[in-house]
């Protein structure tokens, strides 16, 4: 079987869990398959971005990227005739399989059984998280590209219902495959790397920790409230570190910060280092996930391996993938939050339980089984196809 990996169009550090997703499906592939052959289909300029180190991996690059003439003429082409000049030149691939990892069939078209990753479609659910433009790009393709694609994989049950009640998928076309977490995430017991890492950022107390990026969904401003109700309730004197608070969303959350009186308890690292996650993790008292929607929730694993107990939304995917492990609460509320935070926080004993119970429950997330489930699919796709 000849499998090509679609990442035409992929914008390095712009594609959030989907590049963690993608970036770890590929190099369990190259471990486990020596069976099949892979191509991998990607800009000019991404050719370096992804190491192959299997044999049976090779790459094809196009120059389609924006800007270049070649994406302006396929951009007219496609809007005035509906023509797709790609298509022909992916078809001289050779190839059985086309795999689509981040939710949208690019290009549309092509005669071959096609594999689609689908992440999540929060626009059904807060569209006003979104600008127009964006809102009228993912009503034009997700749809259309789930119903093109061959095989669907849904990277959580939450996601195979979503598809199932929203666009009306057949379930049958649908597998469930779990994302994971790669074996840097783990207990750390090495006390001097954990002391560095503390001196690094000046984490002199013990802290909260939220890894997410400044969208709207990730809740920021509702975890703000909870700190301060915290503070005034119950005496909170530990800190919230947040990482990946960046641009202009980010300048909005540090107003929020001030406004709120929470300057000297909120520690705003910015984007760190991603060989440094696993040790913020194990150094945290505790993970807080607020998120309002999550098609999986790849911190929460990551939190788990490291035996980080984790405080989190009861919204979408999250509790399906905590289980019994993680404590919950109602993302819009505040009360509920700082309650849900306090009750662990000032708790050893539960703490070390839930560590115990995280470290259980991750088990039945792993970037190895993942990748032989998605192999599996592709030969779902093609013989469907034959």
């Amino acid at each position: 079987m000849n499998v090509g990996l679609n990442v035409i169009g992929f914008l390095p550090g712009g594609f959030g869990g989907t590049e963690t997703y993608f970036r770890n499906l590929l190099h369990y592939v190259q471990e486990i398959d020596h069976e099949n052959n892979f191509t991998l289909l990607c800009d000019v300029q991404n050719v370096r971005e992804f190491p192959l180190f299997n044999t049976a991996f090779k790459t094809k690059s196009y120059n389609f990227a924006k800007p270049s003439l070649n994406w302006l003429v396929r951009g007219l082409l496609r809007a005035t005739m509906d023509i797709d000049i790609l298509c022909p030149k992916i078809a001289r691939a050779c190839i059985d399989v086309i795999h689509h990892p981040f939710t949208v069939v690019n290009p549309k078209g092509l005669k071959i059984p096609s594999v689609l990753t689908f992440h999540d479609m929060q626009e059904e659910f807060y569209p006003h998280f979104f600008t127009a433009s964006e809102l009228r790009r993912r009503k034009a393709t997700y749809k259309a590209s789930v119903k093109e694609a061959t095989r669907i994989i849904a990277i959580s049950e939450y996601t195979r219902q979503c598809l199932v009640e929203k666009y009306g998928t057949n379930n049958d076309k649908i597998d469930v495959v779990y994302e994971g977490c790669g074996p840097e995430f783990r207990v750390l017991n090495n006390p001097e790397d954990a002391e560095k890492i503390k001196s690094k950022y000046n984490l002199k107390r013990p802290f909260l920790y939220y890894p997410a990026t400044t969208w709207p969904h990730k809740n920021h401003k509702t975890l703000l409230l909870a700190l301060k109700l915290m503070k005034e309730r119950y005496h909170f004197d530990g800190e919230l570190v947040f990482t990946s608070i960046v641009g202009r969303p980010g300048s909005e959350i540090l107003k929020e910060i001030e406004r709120l009186g929470l300057g000297n308890m909120v520690n705003v690292l910015g984007h760190i280092p991603y060989a440094e996650l696993p040790y913020l993790y194990n150094v945290a008292r505790l993970m807080v996930f607020p998120s309002l929607f999550e098609g999986f929730g790849i911190p929460l694993v990551e939190a788990m391996a490291c035996g980080c107990p984790v405080v989190c939304s009861n919204a979408t995917s999250i509790p399906e993938v905590v289980g019994d492990a993680g404590v919950l609460f109602n993302p819009i509320s505040p009360e509920e939050m700082a309650e849900a935070i306090w009750s662990v926080w000032s708790d050893d004993e539960r703490r070390q339980k839930m560590r115990l119970m995280g470290l259980d429950r991750v088990r039945f997330f792993n970037w190895e089984y993942a990748a032989k489930q998605t192999v599996e699919v592709y030969k779902k796709a093609v013989d469907f196809f034959h």
